[in-house]
């Protein structure tokens, strides 16, 4: 069955053959005629089946039948790759309609998208924060929207963005059709759908269970040989482009210095980058110009890079959903990935744990041309040493003394005496002022002090005025006076 099985516009189509998608994958089988019919849409399926496609075709669908107006359809996605890739396939399945698409989330400028959402946007892709921050400034108006779609749940919600949806559900409370899709259903993501979504459709394809194009190869290692193992094994292996993930952002940093040091031509992609570091990284990543990247879980999700050969997980992924998210990055499209996991002697419980989900043993390996007798840390095992910023300098406080008079602390023991300064015999005392000696009080000076002032003002003679005055008081002027 064909895409032209589900009616969709014929602009829509045209776009399909386009791009060389032939058949629908299950997931897109399933999920795309209820969307179509505009009825709530609860998917289920492993990561790298084409979630995406699932309801961005149904979404433009129902955009072009109605006119443009304001926002009317809204993905809220967990991260932030994932938003852009998003909302890059929004534009490229859309690319023969008007119907435009805009992408918010943190990291970058606040300005920046509030211009580009005055331009006019049909389709808002958002992470939950940035979102409110636009609603609660005035910027977006979600009053319009009439089909919703949350994107990776599950991650939403271990990523403790919960509240925040339920915050956006209330903006959206005129929605028309709600459409959630996940790769697994804890309880918490349930009872959402439960209140959110009206008479849905469950679309369950293959959950929690590894693509079956991937290979899983387990290397059991000492904690302190796995990078030593890692770049052995990387000068042997061969492979398109590789994926590595850690379990924390410092790892993540370390392992990327430890193998730049040594000449691997490799990038970095966690947390702590600025937004424009980690596109630039994933971006060189897709195109070739890096063919290893260490990332931390962030990439487990929307990288959909058909050319991943190769995931390593050089920490233990913590749970059997995460082990899956992150190998599910390879073997895409139908095509053959390796999925390599390097486990400790402390890793073996989750081991037996990954097995029993998946139902066979996984196959163990050791790397022929490796030395595992090592028991000291070699020089390559050791963390690379990274840049510290200087500690600032200690300011001195001022003591300022308080009201209260403390008593002074008793010397310490052997402590010496303060140093006073050697008397100079030689120097000469020099009066600056003596005090004046006052006169003994009598009553004659009594009765002197007591007497008034007088208060009389010595005559003065009048000021001589001119002709003009003179004339006026009937005498002459002071011309002839002289």
């Amino acid at each position: 069955m064909g895409f032209a099985h589900f009616s969709l516009h014929p602009s829509l189509l045209e776009t399909i053959a386009e791009l060389g998608f032939l058949a629908p994958t299950p997931i897109q089988e399933r999920a795309i005629p209820p969307a179509m019919e505009g009825r709530d849409v609860l998917g289920l399926a492993q990561t790298g089946t084409g979630k995406t496609a699932a309801f961005v075709l149904p979404l433009l669908d129902r955009l072009l039948a109605a006119p443009r107006s304001a926002v009317r359809g809204l993905v809220i996605a967990p991260t932030r790759e994932l938003a852009e890739q998003i909302h890059n396939d929004i534009r490229q399945l859309g690319r023969r309609t008007r119907i435009r698409s805009v992408a918010i989330y943190g990291g970058v400028g606040f300005h920046g998208q509030v211009l580009q959402m005055r331009g006019g946007a049909d389709i808002l892709v958002a992470c939950p924060g940035r979102l409110l921050d636009h609603v609660r400034q005035g910027t977006v108006d979600l009053s319009h929207v009439e089909a919703l779609v949350l994107d990776e749940a599950d991650m939403m919600f271990d990523m403790g963005f919960l509240d925040d949806v339920h915050e956006i559900l209330r903006c959206t409370a005129r929605r028309r059709q709600t459409m959630m899709f996940s790769a697994t259903m804890p309880d918490p993501v349930r009872a959402l759908a439960d209140g959110c979504m009206r008479d849905p459709v469950l679309v369950e394809v293959d959950i929690a269970t590894p693509a079956e194009t991937v290979s899983h190869v387990l290397y059991p290692v000492a904690s302190h040989l796995k990078t030593p193992l890692l770049k052995s094994m990387l000068r042997s292996l061969e492979y398109e482009s590789m994926l590595i993930f850690t379990r924390t952002r410092h790892g993540a940093r370390r392992l990327w210095q430890q193998l730049g040091k040594v000449g691997f031509n490799v990038t970095c992609m966690q947390g702590n980058l600025s937004q424009r570091r980690r596109q630039a990284a994933l971006d060189g990543f897709r195109r070739g110009t890096y063919t290893i990247l260490v990332a931390t879980d962030i990439a487990a999700r929307g990288l959909d890079i058909s050319s991943i050969s190769h995931v390593l997980n050089y920490d233990f992924p913590p749970t059997v959903d995460s082990y899956v998210h992150r190998i599910g990055r390879t073997g895409r499209a139908s095509r053959s990935g390796r999925a390599i996991t390097f486990a400790t002697p402390d890793d073996e419980p989750m081991v037996r744990t990954l097995e029993r989900a998946l139902e066979e043993p996984l196959q163990r390996c050791l790397l022929p041309q490796f030395n595992y007798s090592e028991q000291q840390r070699s020089a390559d095992a050791r963390p690379a040493k990274l840049r510290r910023m200087p500690r600032p300098k200690r300011v001195a406080r001022v003591f300022m003394p308080t009201q209260v008079e403390q008593e002074p602390a008793a010397p310490l023991k052997n402590q010496r005496p303060p140093r006073q300064p050697a008397p100079n015999p030689a120097a000469q005392v020099r009066v600056v002022s003596r005090p004046q000696l006052k006169a003994p009080v009598t009553q004659e000076r009594v009765v002197a002090e007591m007497k008034p002032a007088s208060r009389a003002v010595p005559k003065q003679a009048p000021a001589r005025r001119g002709p003009r005055y003179a004339a006026q008081e009937g005498r002459e002027s002071p011309e002839d006076d002289s």
